[in-house]
């Protein structure tokens, strides 16, 4: 039996070890020899700061046109011109793995009927604490590892950029393990690249400074 016993608290013991090597820390974001995996941009919160007409080439925008053909585009370019955004250097990696329908389900989701604001107090309404509670409701559809996203804030046009929290989570269990608010300078001929080099920039910014994030 005291055999048997011994086995038994080795065996948990072993088991609550592999348990606790497979929760990420911080310190693993900045390891190269750890997978990240890009989320995409969750949209889901953004304020539009400025008039909903004169946007670009297109007119007049709606948020049932916003989070129906803009939010996915986004998203969409972002995979499609990865090596051009440089995602994977933004994070000190060769490369990144890819799972950007997490943040799609997010953005399907928004059924704000307002996302324009003319009040630049709303450019930066998401708090830290917001960005824990949005990612606790996020399915991750079991997948494991580090995941990296942009939690959209404010786009103001009048400022010309964009604020985000960039946002490193442990998957597993949906632990944020560091997020920062940053801000992209928006550039770039027509409604769509405007607004998408605003996250350019900041994964060009985070490329830069990344180590010193540590």
């Amino acid at each position: 039996m005291k055999h048997f016993l011994s086995g038994s608290i080795v065996l948990l013991f072993l088991i609550t070890s592999l348990q606790l090597k497979a929760q990420f820390t911080k310190a693993d974001i900045f390891k190269s020899s750890v997978d990240i995996t890009w989320l995409g941009v969750d949209y889901s919160e953004v304020k539009f700061i400025g008039p909903a007409t004169g946007w670009g080439d297109e007119g007049t925008k709606t948020p049932t046109e916003m989070r129906d053909k803009y939010f996915p585009a986004w998203n969409e370019l972002m995979v499609k011109e990865a090596k051009v955004f440089k995602i994977a250097e933004a994070v000190s990696r060769a490369e990144v793995n890819f799972a950007v329908d997490v943040t799609a389900d997010a953005n399907a989701k928004m059924n704000k009927k307002e996302i324009f604001s003319e009040n630049i107090g709303d450019f930066q309404l998401v708090s830290e604490a917001d960005v824990q509670s949005m990612i606790k409701n996020y399915n991750f559809k079991g997948k494991t590892g580090i995941g990296f996203l942009l939690i959209a804030e404010g786009m103001s046009k009048g400022r010309e950029e964009a604020s985000y929290w960039v946002t490193f989570v442990d998957m597993k269990s949906k632990k944020v393990l560091l997020t920062q608010r940053m801000l992209g300078k928006a550039s770039g001929i027509g409604f769509r690249n405007y607004w998408a080099n605003t996250v350019k920039n900041i994964l060009k910014a985070m490329k830069k400074d990344f180590k010193n994030w540590e």
